[in-house]
């Protein structure tokens, strides 16, 4: 009964969010979007202001464009690599293995070009996917009580990712408002340290040619409970645009 609810529930997050069939003869997304917060500052990176990437919808492959510099391009392919390519497609930098890389003590007060390409990659890979990252297997799912916000009652799924996708934490919470729409993720942020939990709050739907997405986003600490503490605002997020690209035949 309950694999039966977790399976109308998901059916029915995919169906409001542009449907699976349409989700699966797309070959990728192109993003505008900015972004910003504390945790930009805390590391010692610039903000993003309507910078263009691209996301694979049927791989972990995140593209940053003027990256980081004009013509240059930032390229993270899952927990593999992550590479800095020049206008003439020539790799300036690049590292393999890059989660690994988060161990050292540095990386606790600032990042380089290449950390951020990593984090800020697999990151908005995961929030551009999502839900659609579910028709992915591996996942398992748990169905959490539901709970109720100021437009109605809330569905919470817990999901547990497959080890080849990466993403900020292998357990992490959805909440699905009654249209079905995504309103909210929590997971721990653990590149940035596992005391780093955090509520991810989706708002300002928009259709993107077919596409339900969320065009405001924000990220706020869970440090206690289940209710987000209203400072400091770790990131920002703000979707200009989203162009979906078919697949090619």
């Amino acid at each position: 009964m309950s694999e039966r609810r977790i399976g109308d529930l998901i059916d029915g997050v995919i169906a409001a969010h542009g449907g699976a069939e349409f989700w699966r003869g797309l070959g990728g997304l192109d993003i505008r979007l900015s972004a910003s917060g504390f945790l930009f500052a805390a590391k010692g990176r610039p903000v993003l202001r309507h910078a263009r990437m691209w996301a694979s919808t049927t791989e972990p492959r995140f593209v940053f464009h003027d990256y980081p510099r004009p013509g240059w391009r930032g390229e993270l392919v899952g927990d593999a690599e992550v590479r800095i390519l020049d206008a003439e497609g020539r790799v300036m930098a690049s590292r393999a293995r890059p989660r690994e890389a988060f161990r050292g003590l540095r990386r606790q007060f600032r990042w380089d070009e290449l950390d951020f390409l990593y984090f800020g990659g697999y990151a908005t890979w995961n929030y551009m996917v999502t839900p659609f990252i579910f028709l992915r297997p591996g996942f398992s799912f748990e169905l959490l009580p539901p709970v109720r916000g100021p437009q109605g009652e809330i569905a919470r799924l817990r999901a547990t990712f497959p080890p080849d996708i990466p993403t900020h934490s292998r357990t992490q919470v959805f909440h699905f408002d009654e249209q079905r729409l995504l309103t909210r993720l929590d997971y721990t942020a653990e590149v940035v340290g596992g005391w780093a939990r955090a509520a991810h709050l989706c708002e300002d739907y928009k259709d993107f040619g077919g596409l339900k997405a969320s065009t405001r986003r924000r990220v706020w600490p869970l440090l206690i409970g289940d209710r987000p503490m209203p400072f400091p605002n770790l990131v920002a997020l703000d979707i200009d645009d989203i162009s979906p690209q078919r697949a090619a035949a």
